[in-house]
């Protein structure tokens, strides 16, 4: 009896050794398939920006600037739209069409790091740019307008509320969530004819057809912005790019995504994004952008370049052999 004892023992320990053995040497050679978990990058909730709580907003003149920048942020056109109380100075969006939530979602083109990160030298203007400069060049491109005087109470206003944003904020290059994320890079061009098919069936509801947008009642801004047409954003903008724009497409639409549960892949984003940008708009003159070519974007859709590749490649990819070519030459 203690001999069976003993041999059933000695075959449980020699199969628990051996399932022991087995499971190390699959997770040594990468053939345990991963938990679904760790497919994805893990984030710190910590490191993820959050906007500051609006009770924080002090109860004062200084917290009354930053109320009305935000108010000016949202409802651009109510103020400086082509029925704007202080005058005519835009194409009737708001500022917030393209920073979500007056500029306060993660990954929605926010203004999380706009005071962190400016001044400084941009590539776009080779020169020094400063926070009312970056403003300025909203208004002229994303809005195709101008920029009311730059020491008016409404830009303090918008500094103010984006100072306000940015407390807290010391390493804007490590802060996950700022801006509009950079989504992998397609393998071939993007595809405005997919793009088509995609618009029609998750953007037509919101943004019209003909990329109209559905305007509001009384015709002062939009509900839904448009996306192309004499009203839209020109051919400046950054959301030309189509770097930016997709990241902004895949965290951000249709309605109900957000980073945490996009709605689309990466691949639809990009064609939806080759699409829209592919659409008559109204044009900037940017010859005097970008004076060093060799820190011209990749994705910059107008010319001159510093390489071989042709306008259409630069518009809508692929980017990689672009980007090979000016690792090489640094």
């Amino acid at each position: 009896m203690k001999n069976m004892l003993r041999t059933k023992l000695k075959l449980l320990e020699i199969f628990c050794f051996t399932v022991i053995s087995s499971c190390i040497i699959s997770s040594c050679t990468g053939d345990r398939k991963p938990d679904q978990d760790n497919d994805q990058p893990k984030v710190k909730e910590k490191s993820v920006w959050h906007a500051p709580d609006e009770s924080t907003i002090p109860k004062n003149a200084k917290g009354e600037m930053i109320r009305y920048g935000k108010d000016l942020i949202a409802n651009t056109s109510s103020y400086f739209g082509p029925k704007g109380r202080l005058g005519i100075f835009t194409n009737g969006l708001n500022c917030q069409n393209c920073h979500l939530d007056a500029g306060t979602r993660i990954f929605g083109n926010n203004y999380a790091a706009v005071m962190s990160s400016y001044p400084k030298i941009t590539a776009r203007s080779g020169k020094i740019t400063s926070p009312i400069a970056r403003i300025k060049g909203c208004f002229e491109r994303s809005l195709n307008g101008k920029m009311p005087d730059s020491t008016s109470k409404e830009i303090r206003a918008m500094i103010a509320y984006m100072e306000w944003l940015n407390q807290g904020v010391e390493d804007p290059e490590g802060m996950y969530g700022r801006g509009t994320e950079k989504i992998a890079l397609l393998d071939r061009p993007a595809d405005p004819k997919k793009g088509a098919l995609l618009y029609a069936s998750k953007c037509k509801s919101c943004h019209g057809k003909n990329g109209e947008g559905i305007a509001a009642a009384g015709g002062k801004t939009f509900i839904y912005p448009p996306l192309w047409g004499k009203v839209s954003y020109n051919d400046g903008a950054g959301l030309y790019r189509l770097s930016n724009f997709a990241g902004f497409i895949k965290n951000n639409m249709p309605f109900g995504a957000s980073y945490k549960n996009p709605i689309l892949t990466d691949e639809e984003s990009w064609d939806i994004a080759a699409f829209v940008n592919s659409q008559a708009r109204p044009h900037k003159d940017q010859h005097a952008d970008y004076p060093n070519l060799k820190k011209k974007p990749v994705d910059a859709p107008y010319g001159p370049y510093g390489d071989h590749f042709s306008e259409k490649q630069h518009k809508y990819g692929p980017y990689q052999p672009i980007k090979n070519v000016y690792k090489t030459k640094t």
